[in-house]
């Protein structure tokens, strides 16, 4: 098996074919201490919100198993089976709530790591154009040379300063790194 190349060897192909194999190449990002970065985001309350759905959804289906009495209007009959079906039914709600919780922002001397929801993104300052937060956006994005743009999903409007704050400081890693 080859060994996967990195992307300063994949200079002839252009940006977004590069944050493609990069991104495929990182599909689980490294656990890695916060003082190698100078920023470090997660969306505030959108993780708050998650976890008070996650929580009311398997509550919810937990009254519901509960609530599943032997017999039915209609005649039909429960089983214990359909009430650990209900409640199982709630983990599952629960955790695709959860999910929603997985975006962060990563930003070093080496680029930008985006964990956004179903996908993550490492790019080399030189694969970075710039960072934007449109007025009418709900998060911030990344513009890569070709004009394709990649989301920042832990940048969020919701989060009022916090993403204020968070964007300066992309703002000032670009304008530090990319000189």
């Amino acid at each position: 098996m080859k060994p996967m190349r990195s992307v300063r060897e994949l200079t002839h192909l252009d940006a977004r074919c590069a944050a493609e194999i990069t991104r495929w190449q990182t599909f689980s990002m490294p656990t890695v201490r916060n003082a190698e970065y100078e920023l470090v985001a997660r969306p505030y309350k959108t993780t708050i919100g998650c976890w008070i759905a996650a929580i009311a959804v398997l509550g919810a289906s937990i009254v519901a198993a509960a609530a599943m009495g032997e017999l039915t209007e209609a005649g039909g009959v429960f089983h214990g089976a359909d009430q650990y079906t209900m409640v199982g039914l709630g983990i599952i709600g629960g955790l695709a709530a959860l999910s929603m919780t997985r975006p962060a922002v990563w930003v070093g001397e080496a680029g930008i790591k985006i964990r956004n929801v179903a996908s993550s993104y490492t790019l080399e300052w030189e694969l970075v154009e710039s960072v934007d937060f449109p007025r009418d956006a709900s998060w911030g994005m990344v513009k890569l040379p070709d004009g394709d743009v990649i989301s920042i999903l832990a940048i969020q409007s919701v989060d009022g300063q916090r993403a204020v704050d968070a964007m300066r400081k992309l703002r000032a890693a670009v304008a530090k790194y990319k000189g």
